[in-house]
């Protein structure tokens, strides 16, 4: 059901257009937090914060500062838009309302201000709020990831390079590849969330000129310091307007870098559950439709989903370089209708992608049977590797080695592509040039004759350097 600007259910307002992200994707807190009433409040308590201020300046009375803390919380958002519709500016209309219920302060509402002093610190409050719950969902998320690594850093798989088999590697180290990535982006977004800065209270060109002429202007220092702590936010040493919109770029580049993280780990998960792969499979409920026209579908719809989403996500680090581009001298409202749309969906995105990639990585079903069958048809073509190593410490000559072992190669991959089974270990072990350099025996226990298919030998160190990995993340985390 789509949620009302207080994040309750409404029995209403499917005749009208609705974001997905009002009501289908991410989770109600990120949705509480961009909603219109929480927007409100944070404006509410600049305003009050503004006052305390100028309290302290001999600006205000005790008085004043009280009744508007005691309706700093009553939003009526109705009554704004009414007057809003007859003033066209959104936040001198809140202005107004909360003016209007605090009878004895109101009227020294926003002394000194701009708009921009009150939108500006709300927005970098709300984005901060935002980047605390992406950082969670990304915490619990790596530590998943670890868990999956610790439990499969030896579990053998045929890795693939141009999306053809390749060599062994293990599934714990696949699964560490994304973790990196991923941990990446968690040390991005953590560093972002610590950097972040408001606009302060600088008046309409970031002179605080305005100030100034209420205070003095050897007095503007300790009032920007006061402003500070009360939000406990910094400030940019130097505004216009605004803050830079350089911020919200790096905000939205961030995110969209957690997008591509996820993009690939979805786009691997569709590609391995193919069935002529099958290694993956996305849970599927007993009641769920993968298709309305053939019932035996089991489509990778979740991994659809984040690959989807991410590819909106990734355009929307242009958006906010636009804004930061176009921010001419002073300041232009040419991003202002954007930007009601840019920050929240940019972090709505990101939120749904991580609750999605998390049911998939908890519900993730590994099918070992795919994993040893894969495993054994291709194997064998990169222990053509470990052969031709062999034969050069033998002394053998590597190129002639190389275009004998190619040739058995091309015509076993031939074979496979005829359904016949895979001829390569028996080609390799029983050829006569090969066999001048090494014995028969050792020749099939290169080429995976061992009871464990020999692949635990040509894994490196990988199940160890993932396993290490594993432990970093969860040291940091």
């Amino acid at each position: 059901m789509p949620l009302d600007a207080n994040g309750n259910a409404e029995s209403a307002g499917f005749d009208t257009y609705l974001s997905p992200f009002t009501w289908r994707y991410a989770s109600a807190e990120m949705r509480r937090l961009w909603s219109e009433v929480h927007k409100r409040r944070f404006w509410r308590r600049i305003w009050l914060a503004l006052a305390e201020a100028e309290t302290e300046f001999g600006l205000f009375q005790s008085e004043q500062l009280e009744d508007l803390r005691q309706h700093v919380e009553d939003v009526d958002v109705p009554s704004s838009l009414e007057i809003e519709s007859e003033i066209h500016h959104d936040l001198m209309a809140e202005l107004k309302t909360y003016a209007e219920q605090s009878p004895r302060g109101g009227g020294a509402l926003h002394m000194g201000a701009t708009s921009a002093d009150i939108e500006d610190n709300a927005d970098v409050l709300r984005i901060r709020q935002a980047l605390d719950l992406v950082i969670e969902r990304l915490r619990l998320l790596l530590l998943d990831f670890c868990l999956k690594i610790e439990a499969w850093a030896s579990t053998p798989i045929i890795a693939f390079t141009h999306l053809q088999p390749a060599e062994p590697s293990t599934l714990g180290y696949r699964m560490a590849v994304y973790a990196q990535d991923l941990y990446m982006d968690w040390q991005r977004l953590s560093d972002l969330r610590l950097e972040l800065r408001g606009k302060g209270m600088r008046g309409a060109v970031g002179t605080g000129a305005s100030f100034a002429e209420l205070i003095g202007v050897e007095r503007l220092s300790a009032f920007d310091d006061l402003i500070s702590e009360l939000l406990d936010l910094s400030f940019f040493p130097i505004t216009t307007q605004v803050y830079p919109r350089k911020q919200d770029f790096q905000v939205v580049s961030a995110l969209a870098g957690l997008g591509a993280s996820l993009y690939k780990f979805a786009f691997d998960w569709r590609f391995l559950q193919t069935p002529a792969i099958g290694e993956w499979n996305e849970p599927f409920g007993r009641q769920q439709v993968g298709s309305s026209a053939m019932p035996f579908k089991r489509n990778p719809i979740n991994a659809e989903k984040l690959d989807s989403l991410g590819r909106q996500l990734a355009q929307l680090p242009r958006l906010a370089w636009d804004n930061a581009a176009h921010s001419l001298l002073e300041r232009t409202l040419d991003d202002s209708a954007n930007r009601r749309t840019l920050l929240p969906e940019s972090f709505l995105i990101a939120d749904e992608m991580l609750g999605t990639a998390l049911r998939l990585l908890a519900g993730m079903q590994i099918n070992q049977a795919a994993l040893e069958r894969n495993l054994a048809e291709y194997g064998p073509f990169a222990a053509v590797e470990r052969v031709l190593m062999a034969l050069g410490k033998a002394g053998a000559d590597r190129q002639q080695m190389h275009e004998r072992l190619r040739q058995h190669a091309m015509y076993a991959w031939d074979e496979i592509q005829k359904g016949r089974p895979n001829p390569l270990p028996s080609l390799v072990s029983s050829d006569p040039e090969i066999m001048r350099y090494l014995p028969e025996a050792d020749l099939r226990g290169l080429m995976g004759a061992s009871p464990d298919g020999g692949f635990s030998d040509h894994l490196g160190d990988a199940p160890r350097r993932a396993r290490l990995f594993a432990a970093e993340i969860q040291r940091w985390l």
